[in-house]
């Protein structure tokens, strides 16, 4: 490892979903480019699900920051959580590399949507940014600190 290169910025939190009591609805995370990084990480993480909940994730493309053109990446869809399948309080992680878009077609956006069905539930989610075109790397203008 690169003794020059700061965690932080080898694994970039690019996009977020803060993590709540979320009712039933889609939610998502901001568009991130995908000129910044060669791959991307979509993190779910579900805490404490409601009675009969579910929850599926998904990554989705555009071809610029305001969505135009969204559409779902083939293959890049978690298995659906379920509160009847005792998956309260896991994680589901979703990669992603920057050829595997629709670049023939401009595609070059991604976003992370997560679905909670059916009853209220704790979750989050976030997207990390990895191998930067250019250092350091900072998208989220939410993060109120980082320690060196």
């Amino acid at each position: 490892m690169n003794a020059n290169i700061k965690p932080s910025n080898a694994a970039v939190l690019a996009g977020v979903i803060d993590p709540d009591a979320y009712t039933a609805a889609a939610y998502s995370t901001g568009w991130v480019s995908m000129a910044t990084y060669d791959a991307i990480q979509g993190i779910v993480f579900a805490g404490t699900l409601g009675a009969s909940a579910t929850i599926d994730a998904k990554l989705e493309q555009a071809t610029d920051s305001s969505g135009t053109g969204v559409k779902d990446i083939s293959g890049k869809a978690i298995t659906q959580l379920t509160q009847a399948g005792t998956d309260s309080d896991k994680q589901a992680i979703i990669n992603c590399r920057s050829d595997e878009l629709d670049v023939a077609n401009s595609f070059n956006h991604v976003r992370l949507t997560v679905t909670v069905g059916t009853a209220t539930s704790d979750m989050g989610a976030c997207i990390l940014g990895h191998n930067a075109r250019y250092q350091p790397a900072t998208d989220i203008s939410t993060v109120d600190e980082v320690i060196d």
